[in-house]
């Protein structure tokens, strides 16, 4: 059965982005060491233009082979004219207001994000790759197998945070932690059982 991995960065107080959305403050704390480490550990998160200009090989697969976002991540790659951020993975956009996809690499899905993810889980293949946001992520908290968060040195004091669970503990485990020197932190966790 296929795994649905939450891999998500966030500030030290659990922010994923600014309060209008925008998660671009968090790669300001960012450095060479760190971002050599999770392109050769993660390249799938990358997206497809960013793997090009960091020289990452567009070889096969090494954690994911799917990626799951919703519209507030999607749209600024479609803000910024790319269509298929993810051309490398089978991408779907969970969305009740896109009806039409821009791309036909794109798949556009309305209907139950937990349906859909069971259905992914079973079928054969890498892992899933929930790249966000807080309402999926939300949706989904019962669903997510693993948390690998990206935390980087920063407080922001408020914006969107990591999930809109809503107050229900979920027990997890650690798996892995690792540190770098520009103060980010990497934390793995498997769900309990």
């Amino acid at each position: 059965m296929r795994k649905l991995t939450y891999y998500v960065g966030t500030s030290v107080d659990g922010f994923i982005a600014d309060p209008e959305g925008d998660g671009d403050f968090l790669t300001r704390w960012t450095d060479p060491e760190y971002i050599a480490h999770m392109a050769a550990e993660f390249p799938e998160t990358l997206p497809t233009h960013v793997r090009a200009l960091l020289g990452v090989d567009a070889g096969a697969a090494k954690r994911f082979d799917t990626v799951l976002m919703g519209r507030g991540t999607y749209d600024p790659a479609l803000k910024a004219g790319i269509t298929s951020p993810y051309a490398h993975l089978e991408q779907y956009v969970l969305s009740r207001s896109l009806t039409e996809s821009p791309d036909p690499a794109v798949k556009i899905f309305s209907g139950d994000a937990v349906e859909l993810v069971r259905e992914l889980k079973a079928r054969p293949g890498l892992g899933i790759y929930l790249c966000g946001g807080a309402d999926l992520a939300g949706r989904l908290a019962d669903e997510i197998d693993e948390f690998i968060v990206k935390t980087y040195p920063v407080f922001a004091g408020s914006g969107i945070p990591m999930s809109r669970a809503g107050f229900a503990p979920r027990g997890l485990e650690l798996t892995g932690v690792e540190t770098f020197g520009g103060g980010q932190l990497v934390t793995t966790y498997a769900r309990a059982l």
